[in-house]
């Protein structure tokens, strides 16, 4: 089962782009899917791509294959392979990111190390790519709300 993100609702029927948990378990495997990539893929692929395990070796090296054969099948092209740094940021630091937390001031949200350690590895995730970096994302200010009024 794929962990789903209410500030994302309007991609799940579609999968018109590639939801949070799947950019985390492809960080995990090291793949990187262009958006083009991605959707030349046919729903029954993207589905696989969500639902498949990748927690074993052999799942994740069967699923990379998939990934792998799926992708090139459609564009003519492999995926990207990630470096090493960016596989490890798949599972977030125990400290927010300063450059998460400014951005967060930025608009408005006070956050700290205590506000991050009541969200899960999951959330964290999702907060460090939708507003961890010099740019940040449109659904950021969604999915604080979702994240820290859940709780």
């Amino acid at each position: 089962m794929m962990r789903r993100f209410r500030f994302e609702d309007e991609i799940y029927s579609s999968l018109y782009c590639v939801p949070m948990a799947v950019r985390r378990k492809l960080d995990r495997l090291g793949v990187k899917i262009g958006l083009k990539q991605w959707q030349a893929l046919g729903r029954g692929e993207r589905l696989a791509v969500c639902h498949l395990p990748a927690d074993s070796g052999e799942e994740a090296e069967a699923l990379k294959l998939f990934i792998r054969e799926a992708v090139q099948s459609h564009s003519g092209e492999e995926p990207k392979t990630i470096p090493e740094a960016e596989r490890l940021a798949a599972d977030p630091p125990g400290e927010p990111p300063a450059a998460l937390v400014q951005n967060l001031s930025a608009i408005g949200v006070a956050f700290d190390r205590g506000a991050w350690m009541r969200l899960d590895s999951d959330q964290r995730y999702a907060l460090l790519k939708l507003g961890g970096g010099k740019e940040t994302s449109h659904n950021l200010k969604a999915a604080v709300a979702e994240f820290l009024d859940a709780r």
